[in-house]
């Protein structure tokens, strides 16, 4: 009889136990706790809002204003040249647009049709930024699939009183918004595949009914050395008073990366 089998035996046990074990404990992108996404999401969103403040794209904008039954009363269409220019002085994050116009619409509605002007709405992502990412309480709202990708769908409302990403700006004044919605997040990497925002009715006293935004992402590769990220395809944004209806749709595309070297002289006294 082999004395040293019983050893091997209980040795192989331990093994398979231990093996058992950390598999057990392995968690699925369906079981990350919501924390751990939300960390993951934060960090991507900082990386990537490097990369979005360093490419321009081709934003082309159409404005749509809807009849009270929903059928269209106006259309116009416009492109432009896009960029977001990122300025961080003194801890306050800011992000301006740049549009330099293409095709613009030309100016022959009547008189008596307002158009919506909206923009923005593709940086709803920085709903996730650790700068405005105090500002708003987040849920988790279960395991989607959207675009073929596992995601998980987060639910996030504005706590009012705090920093918001977005403003109605009427008759010479800004009314910051009370943004809800929901995103849906890669677990595994943090993207953010879509957004999905609106109000209540905190703006029914200056003459606003709803507002509802939509953000699809899709994702880029500028070359085989860098991540992927995924960058806004399409933004709509949709908007209700009492006696009018408009819906704009941006699409972005042409995604190029540039460069800007700034330099500073000091003029000899």
């Amino acid at each position: 009889m082999n004395t040293h089998s019983p050893k091997c035996f209980r040795s192989t046990v331990l093994v398979v136990l231990l093996a058992v074990s950390a598999f057990a404990h392995a968690q699925t992108p369906d079981q990350l706790p919501l924390e751990k996404i939300l960390d993951r999401t934060s960090q991507r969103v900082s990386d990537f809002l490097d990369q979005f403040s360093n490419v321009k794209s081709v934003e082309q904008v159409t404005q749509t204003k809807l009849k009270p039954n929903g059928k269209v009363e106006l259309e116009e269409q416009s492109t432009f040249d896009y960029l977001v220019i990122l300025t961080n002085a003194g801890g306050e994050l800011s992000l301006d647009e740049s549009r330099l116009p293409v095709k613009q619409a030309t100016a022959d509605r009547k008189k008596d049709i307002s158009m919506l002007l909206s923009n923005g709405f593709g940086t709803l992502f920085l709903v996730f930024h650790p700068y405005y990412a105090g500002s708003f309480e987040f849920t988790d709202a279960g395991s989607e699939t959207v675009e073929g990708h596992n995601a998980r769908k987060v639910h996030f409302v504005h706590t009012r009183n705090t920093r918001s990403i977005a403003a109605l700006a009427l008759r010479g004044r800004e009314y910051p918004l009370e943004l809800s919605g929901d995103a849906w997040v890669d677990p595994e990497t943090g993207n953010i595949l879509r957004m999905q925002a609106g109000i209540g009715s905190t703006l029914e006293d200056v003459g606003m009914k709803t507002l509802q935004s939509s953000v699809r992402f899709a994702p880029i590769a500028f070359s085989k050395d860098q991540p992927v990220y995924w960058f806004p395809s399409e933004a709509v944004v949709e908007v209700e008073t009492p006696k009018q209806h408009w819906r704009n749709t941006h699409h972005f595309s042409g995604y190029k990366q540039f460069s800007v070297t700034t330099e500073e002289h000091v003029a000899a006294k």
